[in-house]
């Protein structure tokens, strides 16, 4: 299964840049890097699936059902037990182009399942990154303090300031 960092590669992969929306998985050279550095071979039809995964997952996160997609990317997957030296060991019966797409929802759903509510959108308005929270209360709010917490604080404190009447 794909680590968590993967996961968070994966759902960051369309920053907002210099105040707009890039994809950096729009080249294919990136998501083929991405995807040998977590054992994929590269490929249109693993890209493909690749970025259909992704979506779907960002989809999720921000709040909007997208079962149908995921559905599709999941159709026909298995998880099948094989005895090993060391006990039991589960393998993925997937075609090859599919399975760092399968994975990579697997990923997901062993976050959503091991620390619930601790993955989420940053609450910047105008980021499109995701973050996960491992602070002990659980109150992380933006990917960075030092971008979108402090732009955030920045600009409250500056409305507030316009809204107090100065001295007369």
């Amino acid at each position: 299964m794909l680590p968590e960092q993967a996961l968070l590669q994966a759902l960051n992969s369309t920053p907002v840049v210099d105040g707009r929306a890039r994809d950096l998985w729009c080249d294919d050279h990136e998501v083929d890097r991405w995807a040998r550095e977590h054992g994929g071979l590269g490929g249109a039809e693993e890209r493909r699936w690749l970025r259909i995964a992704r979506d779907v997952l960002q989809t999720v996160e921000s709040g909007t059902p997208a079962e149908p997609r995921m559905r599709r990317i999941l159709a026909g997957v298995r998880k099948v037990p094989q005895p090993s030296a060391s006990g039991l060991e589960w393998h993925l019966e997937v075609p090859p182009e599919r399975r760092l797409a399968v994975e990579l929802v697997l990923a997901w759903a062993d976050v959503k399942e091991r620390m619930p509510g601790r993955l989420r959108p940053c609450e910047n308005p105008e980021c499109r990154l995701f973050l996960l929270d491992r602070s002990r209360a659980n109150t992380a709010r933006w990917c960075s303090m030092k971008t979108c917490g402090n732009r955030l604080k920045a600009r409250r404190h500056q409305a507030r300031a316009r809204e107090t009447p100065g001295p007369e």
